[in-house]
């Protein structure tokens, strides 16, 4: 696998728990940015779309 290029979330601050994601040709991998050699979590592009919007729709706001 070449060299990931994981992202955090521009809304992201030192005091929230955040996660960091990779762009990969068949989906995303997402992490954990405070544990970041720890497990990854690997979704489709299906599931990352859906994912996007629902975030999108506000489904997840606090």
């Amino acid at each position: 696998m070449s060299e990931l290029v994981w992202r955090k979330s521009s809304r992201s601050g030192s005091r929230h728990n955040c996660v960091e994601v990779a762009l990969v040709s068949d989906g995303a991998l997402v992490r954990d940015s405070k544990a970041p050699e720890e497990a990854r979590v690997a979704v489709s592009v299906d599931q990352w779309r859906r994912f996007l919007a629902q975030v999108s729709a506000g489904r997840y706001d606090v």
